[in-house]
């Protein structure tokens, strides 16, 4: 008997504590079992936004705007070409073409150039040759 009345009394405990919160939010059973019913029949209620596809999308961008622009892109001449695949940019050389030429032209000729300081014994490498190109420039 003892064993009961501890359980009659822990019941009537938790029936005390979970009445508590109802009567705070002043809910009545019918408000409680209408919210049930309503969410046991939503559409979707078991799944979370974006798992069954995107959600509908609603454009803030004018129509005809849009329509304009795909269709000149669509048009132009270059659109699916990444810049270097039609071959190199034009080039547009900064320099004067005959000092560039010239430079070029006393480089190769100059009879000393495939040798190092370190190259010779770590001996400091001076040329007493004349460079052909260069004589022949100020010879003009």
């Amino acid at each position: 008997m003892k064993t009961s009345q501890i359980a009659l009394a822990a019941a009537l405990a938790l029936l005390a504590i979970a009445s508590v919160p109802a009567q705070a939010q002043q809910r009545t059973r019918e408000a409680v079992e209408a919210e049930a019913v309503a969410a046991a029949h939503a559409k979707d209620q078991n799944v979370t936004r974006g798992s069954r596809g995107a959600d509908p999308f609603t454009s803030t961008a004018d129509a005809e705007a849009m329509y304009k622009q795909a269709v000149e892109t669509a048009h132009a001449p270059n659109q699916n070409v990444t810049r270097g695949s039609r071959g190199a940019d034009p080039f547009t050389s900064s320099r004067d073409p005959a000092q560039v030429y010239q430079e070029a032209m006393a480089t190769a000729a100059a009879p000393d150039q495939n040798v190092t300081s370190g190259s010779r014994v770590n001996s400091k490498v001076i040329s007493t040759m004349q460079n052909p190109v260069l004589q022949s420039a100020q010879g003009k």
